[in-house]
């Protein structure tokens, strides 16, 4: 991981190591984050933060102010929900920050789209009092909300983007929509590509590959970077093709692809689009024999039930979680899917929900680090909040290890490829039918 030129980090990090202890106790056990027993604040002199983004002053009586942004209705609802699912739970497990309550607000849907996440950031930003948000789910939607929030002083750190543009090539150099003051507890890209252009290659020994995007920041991101490491591998790239997410005839472009006669198709689409490329791909001549690989975005109980997914790999991030235990909480995932099904009379849609819960837990650290009381009234340092989250390093979430590099990557960066059984009944094992793991 990298590190800061200065020695400001690591000062950050030493004092803020002190005061979550102070605050969080020596057990780390459930529900200790926040303020237990009355444990006094840090003072004026001690916190995190100066003063150079503000800051935001909590009268008595009033509660810390974040916000969820992720998509919450509609098509990709089962990707967003189970996000922003994890929020409410997180906060509920974390508990008050120096004695206030944490409000969410009212729940944001950032429509999984530039337009969605753009409106949802400017009702967001008109809110001074709010510190920090949680989201977006979608890629596209970030690359329009996170200039807003964080140009409004605030933080945007996401349990659900994943597109390279957004942080760093990994290289160095700082993503086409890099924003200061963006974070994410999810995968960059450039590692699942890796990670599918790797089991093709070297798993199913296939030397030629297709990919298909819809134009969008993170499907079109996550095909260049399958293709780009492809062909490192030793490759054949023999098509990079792109459809509009509101397509349904796939023929033309299935067609088009098939008169290269790709041994796999790569497929980081989203459902319905998904839906189609896989109930039309087989009736194409050129693709009968063609393997069908997909990303995350396709990761769903919703779609592995679908009949045409049988027998197709996913990459996406892996749940082997064991005893992992969010440090900030006490919960580990069992915990945590405990309380969901409890909560919600059902399991997570999707597996993005423990990054949302790490994203979380480290907001509400950063908001306790960079914060102080000033007679009854709690002031929250905006500065205080990203050097916290800056300085992140061996954070134990449910995810492993996290720590955050300098331009936002903070999550861990293990990927799996599971193949799908089929049928509902099945989905469950379908999660756990791991085929390839890949630890960078």
């Amino acid at each position: 991981m990298s590190r800061l030129q200065s020695g400001v980090r690591v000062a950050c990090a030493l004092v803020c190591a002190v005061m979550l202890a102070a605050a969080c106790g020596a057990d780390g056990g459930a529900g200790s984050s926040g303020d237990i027993d009355g444990a006094a604040a840090p003072d004026a002199a001690s916190h995190l933060g100066d003063g150079s983004l503000g800051v935001v002053r909590v009268e008595p009586g009033e509660a810390v102010q974040i916000r969820s942004l992720n998509a919450i209705a509609g098509d990709v609802a089962f990707f967003g929900l189970p996000i922003a699912r994890s929020v409410v739970l997180a906060i509920a497990d974390y508990g008050p920050i120096h004695g206030f309550d944490v409000d969410l607000g009212a729940e944001l849907d950032d429509l999984c789209s530039n337009d969605g996440g753009q409106a949802a950031a400017q009702t967001i930003v008109a809110d001074r009092d709010v510190i920090g948000v949680v989201g977006t789910s979608c890629s596209g939607a970030a690359v329009a909300a996170a200039p807003l929030i964080t140009t409004a002083g605030m933080v945007l750190i996401s349990g659900g983007n994943t597109s390279p543009a957004l942080t760093s090539d990994l290289q160095g150099n700082p993503g086409a929509n890099r924003s200061v003051g963006y974070y994410r507890t999810a995968h960059n890209d450039l590692f699942q590509g890796a990670a599918m252009a790797e089991f093709v290659y070297d798993e199913l020994g296939i030397a030629t590959a297709a990919a298909i995007h819809d134009g969008d920041p993170y499907t079109q991101g996550l095909a260049q970077a399958f293709a780009d490491a492809f062909e490192r591998e030793g490759g054949t790239v023999t098509g990079l093709s792109a459809v509009n997410k509101d397509d349904t005839d796939m023929v033309p472009v299935l067609t088009e692809i098939a008169a290269a006669s790709p041994g796999a198709l790569f497929l980081p689409l989203f459902q319905p689009a998904g839906d189609f490329i896989a109930d039309q791909a087989r009736a194409v001549p050129g693709l009968e024999d063609t393997v069908l690989v997909a990303a995350d975005s396709l990761l769903t109980s919703h779609y592995l039930a679908l009949p045409q997914t049988v027998g197709m790999y996913f990459s996406g991030p892996d749940t082997r979680f064991g005893d992992n235990r969010n440090q900030s909480t006490g919960r580990t995932a069992g915990d945590f899917l405990a309380a969901y099904e409890a909560r919600y009379g059902e399991p997570p849609a999707s597996t993005f929900w423990a990054y949302g819960y790490d994203a979380t837990t480290l907001l509400l650290d950063a908001i306790a680090a960079a914060s102080y009381l000033d007679g009854d009234t709690l002031v929250v340092d905006r500065q205080g909040v990203r050097d916290s989250l800056d300085g992140v390093e061996d954070y134990q979430g449910l995810f492993g290890t996290l720590g955050c590099d300098d331009f936002g990557d903070c999550g861990a960066a293990r990927i799996t490829v599971v193949r799908n059984i089929g049928g509902e009944e099945n989905v469950e094992a379908s999660l756990e039918n791991i085929v390839f793991s890949f630890a960078p």
